[in-house]
């Protein structure tokens, strides 16, 4: 199968990464090509590490460069904003042949708002992967009322290709996973705000508790305090007050203190 992603970044270089690995030809479009080849390439040999298969005869099947006119899947994964998420995703619609499937990576904004903005919405789907790609089990596969039945059923199909496992929410702001794990990260940071525990106490709570594989604190840090900020703003003019960001979120932000990209956030980072 011939793939093409857009955007070369931690979230991109790991989506190439899991289809090279089933044996599919790849194509990632990103300005810092390089970067990103090395970005896959590390990947791949941490999976060739831990038993996957041949890390150079799958990075072998990576071209960087334009989506090509014969891709059978685009996805886009660049940053959380819809205007040039719409630019890319129009572009690529105008690329490719009729068959093609087009998804969008986006965690949160509105799959429909995305597809008004191509010729042919019924074949854009959410196909929202979780960080990291390689490892997190399970796609987010977002429909819309305009979304064709048989683009559902090859997302689903392309997520069981790659070992994922592919939940369908209907478009909605924040989706399923969103929603909920930004409204708990939240309120575990107005309870550091306000002194009612420590973030690792809060942290060790939910994964010694709840069974959480990372505390809400630790995942902020992990994604990006930025991010974060970014997704609850979008949120909060959705769906209303319970999103509002807490002021500790904003000053983090505003100090640079972003989560491990920066070296500290709730945590400190090496």
């Amino acid at each position: 199968m011939k793939v093409a992603v857009i955007g070369g970044g931690r979230m991109g270089s790991g989506i190439a990464q899991v289809f090279l690995s089933r044996g599919d030809q790849v194509t990632v479009q990103e300005p810092e090509a390089e970067a990103a080849r090395e970005r896959v390439a590390k990947g791949l040999a941490v999976a060739e590490s831990k038993g996957g298969g041949p890390a150079d005869e799958a990075l072998s099947r990576l071209t960087l460069g334009r989506v090509p006119a014969d891709a059978e899947l685009v996805i886009e994964a660049v940053p959380e904003d819809p205007r040039l998420k719409v630019e890319v995703l129009a572009a690529a619609e105008a690329t490719v042949g009729a068959g093609a499937v087009l998804a969008s990576n986006t965690s949160s904004l509105s799959i429909g708002e995305l597809g008004a903005g191509l010729d042919r919405p019924e074949r854009l789907i959410g196909m929202h992967f979780f960080n990291p790609v390689p490892v997190q089990r399970l796609v987010e596969i977002i429909v819309t009322k305009a979304t064709a039945g048989d683009v559902l059923d090859r997302a689903r199909a392309y997520a069981e290709r790659i070992g994922k496992t592919g939940v369908v929410v209907y478009d909605s702001p924040g989706f399923a996973t969103s929603r909920l794990g930004v409204l708990l990260g939240l309120e575990a940071i107005r309870m550091v705000e306000e002194g009612v525990a420590s973030a690792d106490d809060i942290d060790t709570a939910m994964t010694l508790g709840y069974g959480y594989p990372m505390g809400p604190l630790r995942l902020g840090d992990l994604v990006g305090l930025d991010v974060r900020l970014a997704i609850a703003e979008y949120l909060h003019a959705r769906l209303g007050p319970r999103f509002e960001p807490p002021a500790l979120l904003r000053a983090k932000v505003a100090a640079g203190e972003l989560g491990r990209k920066t070296g500290k956030g709730f945590y400190e980072w090496q």
